[in-house]
């Protein structure tokens, strides 16, 4: 894109910035005053600067099919690590074999924006940064790495599960329900009764916002300040519908372990409010608080309107993250 266009916090999406605003300056570099340009041209359009990027995903043990990159802020300079460094940020260039690529970046801030700003998801801190071309990328800032270098113990969920490659198959990741997750959580984390309300929100808001690939390794357990386990903030939230023809749900099994389906569902091919009232009770949520947790999620919500219109994407993307945002927002009516 032409990076003198830019009329919105690459970050916050706020109005009237042209580069990142002193919020997401705050929240995403500590409060130096970083630029949302990057010292690299794109991999994708440069081969020696594709050389370097191929170099240092070496060293990066982030697991996953899309390219991640290792950065680390240096004074308030972004850039690549060397050898024996631990990166603090995550760089995910433009990616390939989807789609509509060069909104992808675009489309994982915004998703990633709303989740947070509309909704109160704790998610991984996020913005877009560009690259001397005006190539985006999408970057986030690890929440499993401390001030000082050291790491915080991180578990994801199909660690917890017990499913490899090796003893469950090369779709190890998908064969499980979101119903059986939160048995995990129930068993795995202590202060279960408070995680479980979050796990449930965002159930909710993967189906209302298509993420069709949220999978088990997209769901961790993060050790906190006194050594206890608790939900991650939320990572590699996306509308895989701009991208792929996916389905309602990136588990097999989908919402139950069983073969439960309400009679809406199984009429129409989507889940209805019901389904999700049946599976907060199943996963333990207080019932009391079903009604009062889903309540934002199956009201119309002009914010998120909003931020579509003030987001990186093209007007087309955008046209079809909306009309897919009402699509499902119809359904759990």
């Amino acid at each position: 894109m032409n990076l003198n266009d830019i009329k919105y916090c690459p970050g916050t999406l706020a109005v009237k910035f042209n580069t990142y605003s002193p919020a997401c300056l705050k929240r995403m570099f500590n409060g130096k005053k970083v630029s949302h340009i990057l010292n690299y041209d794109s991999p994708s359009k440069d081969d020696k600067a594709a050389e370097i990027f191929i170099e240092n995903r070496k060293r990066i043990s982030i697991s996953g099919v899309q390219i991640k990159i290792s950065l680390i802020l240096e004074k308030n300079i972004l850039r690549l690590t060397e050898k024996g460094e631990h990166g603090t940020y995550i760089l995910k260039p433009v990616p390939r074999d989807v789609k509509m690529v060069d909104q992808v970046p675009a489309n994982e801030h915004l998703t990633m924006q709303i989740a947070r700003q509309v909704y109160n998801i704790p998610t991984a801190e996020n913005a877009l940064v560009f690259f001397r071309d005006g190539i985006p990328a999408y970057i986030t800032k690890r929440f499993d790495v401390k001030a000082d270098g050291s790491k915080l113990g991180k578990e994801d969920f199909a660690s917890l599960a017990s499913k490899t490659s090796m003893n469950a198959g090369g779709n190890y990741k998908y064969d499980y329900s979101y119903e059986e997750i939160g048995y995990l959580i129930r068993k795995f984390v202590p202060a279960w009764r408070v995680e479980i309300e979050k796990y449930f929100q965002i159930v909710i808001f993967n189906f209302l916002f298509s993420n069709g690939d949220a999978h088990l390794k997209n769901f961790a357990l993060l050790e906190n300040s006194s050594g206890d386990y608790l939900l991650s903030p939320f990572y590699d939230l996306l509308n895989t519908r701009l991208h792929v023809n996916d389905s309602n749900f990136a588990l097999t099994k989908g919402l139950f372990a069983d073969d439960f389906n309400s009679e809406k569902y199984k009429r129409t091919g989507h889940p209805a409010l019901s389904d999700f009232i049946e599976f907060g009770k199943r996963i333990g949520v207080n019932e009391n608080r079903i009604s009062k947790l889903i309540a934002p999620y199956i009201e119309k919500q002009e914010f998120v309107e909003t931020l579509i219109k003030r987001s990186f994407l093209n007007t087309k993307s955008k046209k079809a993250y909306t009309l897919n945002y009402f699509t499902k927002l119809n359904h759990l009516k």
